[in-house]
């Protein structure tokens, strides 16, 4: 059975917490990062735990290079050698056409998205690489179909963010892959969370998301966490740079 510690950041709902309980049903230690809601971290923790898992959650905005590097500190200290990394964190901004946009909150968006998705994976290469004393690991980015679809109205920047993600994880791939990491990402379609209630709430949206899925309804949490649990493990060890899109067919 694997060992070792995961990450995961913005582990505590949705297709983080998902992530997280898949990850320590397979055996790792995992490090349940949050930025404001212990309540649902703790509760992330619990669940493990009573599944016979290790887990701990750590508080941490991943906007602030500081508090991420603490992250990895504190989790590696409480739970042992990292053996991988999830960048699940993430925010979809303002849903505001172009021309309401603004600078500072692009700035905000783009640092939680990319800046931090880039430091995190810093982090997690200087406990991993060979290069660096360690054992090799596995880091999955979280992208979106997005990406590739230029995102909803008004979402436009976040498809830029996950574009950026994707071209990150290729490059990241190519850097590490000689120092035993592989990178990967997944790219989720339309999946039901706290953070796509408030879209899928509206009026006729669930209908029309659907109508355009060839699997004709929306993704559950733990569908994603399938498809990052097979790139963390070994099974997946041929695999690098790659996206692995879990759209139901978009």
């Amino acid at each position: 059975m694997p060992s070792g510690l995961i990450i995961v950041t913005g582990g505590s709902r949705g297709i983080g917490a998902a992530i997280c309980r898949r990850l320590a049903a397979d055996g790792y230690a995992i490090g349940v990062n949050y930025a404001a809601d212990a309540r649902a971290a703790q509760a992330t923790v619990a669940s493990i735990e009573q599944s016979g898992g290790r887990a701990q959650a750590f508080k941490a905005d991943v906007a602030d290079p500081a508090a991420l590097h603490g992250l990895f500190e504190k989790a590696t200290g409480a739970l042992g050698p990292l053996a991988g990394l999830v960048n699940n964190a993430g925010s979809t901004g303002r849903a505001v056409r172009v021309e309401e946009q603004d600078a500072d909150e692009l700035a905000k968006l783009f640092t939680i998205n990319v800046i931090a998705t880039i430091l995190a994976c810093k982090e997690a290469v200087l406990r991993l690489s060979t290069k660096h004393g360690g054992h090799g690991g596995s880091i999955v980015n979280i992208s979106s179909i997005a990406a590739r679809l230029g995102g909803l109205p008004g979402l436009g920047p976040y498809a830029a963010t996950k574009g950026a993600v994707e071209s990150f994880t290729k490059g990241l791939a190519n850097e590490v892959g000689p120092e035993g990491i592989r990178v990967n990402a997944v790219a989720p379609g339309m999946t039901a969370t706290d953070m796509s209630q408030p879209l899928l709430a509206q009026a006729g949206a669930r209908e029309r998301i659907e109508a355009m899925t060839p699997l004709r309804r929306i993704g559950a949490p733990e569908e994603i966490a399938e498809a990052v649990a097979w790139l963390i493990s070994p099974a997946a060890r041929f695999v690098t740079g790659s996206v692995v899109t879990v759209s139901g067919g978009r």
